[in-house]
């Protein structure tokens, strides 16, 4: 496995290279939402809310911060493109009326968010991550570069841990049911566009953790992620 790490100003941008997943494999890990569940520690819920069509849906997902930081929590409209063997997943913020922040997280904003999987062969695959995130919160500075030097390489190399498990957990739950790949499959309900609005970071409260230390970060527990996906 190759990992390569870029970060510009406000972008957040990480590269693997695996030569033991195939982009199916990658593509399905990526949308698994019960096998999320399994390998992805940091996960508080995660869940479903409705799809708008065959290959786009809304989904909330909130997870662990580094203590003691407030975990966070999403809801995205996230759609999906196979192109060839390559694939696509991409996500941004909404505000849905029926999920509204919650007192105990903060509400993050993904301004853009996304993975580029492309295949190397039949077994190597390329996982590219881009995050365009605001994590909302006046975050010391420590924790900004703890972030761009540690979370975000370590959550993709559990990424691949998680491919190298997915066949033999799928084949014990549900192995044909895929409905990122087979539409007739999708049992959600039909969000129409007119209960979602783009989430602006600016319309949420700025909960102030500038005044946490570094030292009291390390006796806590730290988070293996770097945010929504």
């Amino acid at each position: 496995m190759d990992l390569r790490k870029s970060w510009l100003s406000d972008d957040m941008r990480c590269r693997m290279v695996c030569k033991d997943v195939s982009a199916d494999t990658m593509y399905d890990v990526l949308h698994d939402i019960e096998y999320r569940r399994k390998w992805d520690a940091n996960v508080i819920e995660t869940f479903d809310i409705g799809k708008l069509t065959v290959n786009a849906d809304v989904g909330y997902y909130s997870w662990k911060c580094p203590k003691p930081l407030k975990n966070r929590d999403v809801i995205t409209l996230r759609s999906w493109l196979p192109m060839g063997s390559d694939y696509i997943i991409m996500n941004y913020s909404v505000k849905h009326a029926k999920y509204p922040p919650k007192k105990d997280l903060v509400r993050a904003v993904s301004i853009q968010t996304g993975y580029l999987i492309q295949s190397n062969g039949p077994t190597s695959c390329t996982l590219t991550y881009l995050a365009q995130v605001d994590p909302r919160g006046s975050l010391p500075k420590w924790v900004v570069n703890k972030s761009s030097q540690f979370l975000a390489p370590k959550a993709m190399k559990k990424i691949n841990k998680a491919c190298l498990k997915y066949r033999e957990w799928k084949q014990r739950h549900n192995p044909g049911l895929k409905p990122w790949l087979y539409p007739e499959q999708n049992t959600l309900s039909s969000i129409p566009l007119t209960e979602l609005s783009i989430q602006h970071a600016d319309s949420l409260e700025n909960i102030d953790e500038s005044g946490l230390s570094e030292a009291k970060e390390e006796r806590g527990e730290g988070s293996d992620d770097e945010g929504p996906n």
